[in-house]
């Protein structure tokens, strides 16, 4: 045997040792950051696939629901929803909301369905979107007794050039000054709605119809006051 072979089989006799010495003294301490990691990664992993199960199953729920208001079955789609806004998914929560609150709509119990709405609106859980989507249908709701003082408070922020809500607010605050007799003001925010690119075709067709109605009724006026 070569002397290069023996101090390579020294050599690899002594690291051994030492990695023996090593795994006695260290041993456990190594198996139980290996099981540390391996019960870290199967939580993570248990609590993904319980929040993919809860997401699906509570998505599927909703739909549920929506098929039940389809066939005008609303006391059952008010128990699913009911379940859902209760203890569901967040996201699906806190739309089962929202649909709570346009049963109530269209029940005609206004008042019950503002204040469903603003618990949406005011709850900072939910997304953005979802919140002034309740503010917008709110709105709605209260343009028919609201001042449009009162309104346009409630939706000032909502109220900004940037807004994709902008077009609605305009049409609820015109809404509230037709009712009020403020025809001036409601023609000028309806025209507003028109000369905006970006408003949905139907809200720019409901505009039009307001802007033709008060068409005469401004004439009338300003022939009155002639």
């Amino acid at each position: 045997m070569s002397d290069d072979s023996l101090f390579r089989e020294v050599d690899e006799e002594f690291r051994r040792d030492q990695a023996l010495k090593l795994w006695k003294r260290y041993g456990n301490y190594v198996v139980a950051v290996a099981l540390a990691v391996i019960i870290a990664v199967a939580g993570i992993r248990g609590w993904q696939y319980w929040q993919t199960y809860r997401a699906e199953t509570a998505g599927a729920a909703y739909h549920h629901a929506l098929n039940h208001l389809e066939q005008d079955r609303t006391d059952e789609a008010r128990a699913i929803l009911a379940d859902l806004a209760a203890d569901g998914h967040k996201g699906y929560a806190n739309l089962a909301r929202l649909q709570l609150a346009g049963i109530l709509a269209d029940e005609g119990k206004t008042a019950e369905a503002v204040e469903a709405y603003d618990a949406v609106a005011s709850d900072s859980s939910a997304v953005r979107e979802l919140r002034e989507l309740a503010q917008v249908r709110a709105g709605y709701l209260l343009a028919g007794t609201e001042s449009p003082e009162a309104l346009e408070r409630r939706l000032a922020a909502l109220d900004r050039p940037t807004s994709p809500w902008r077009n609605a607010v305009r049409e609820i605050l015109a809404s509230a000054h037709y009712r009020t007799g403020n025809f001036p003001e409601a023609d000028r925010l309806m025209n507003e709605v028109l000369a905006d690119p970006e408003a949905p075709q139907s809200m720019r067709q409901r505009a039009q119809m307001v802007v033709q109605l008060l068409e005469p009724m401004l004439a009338g006026r300003a022939a009155a006051v002639n």
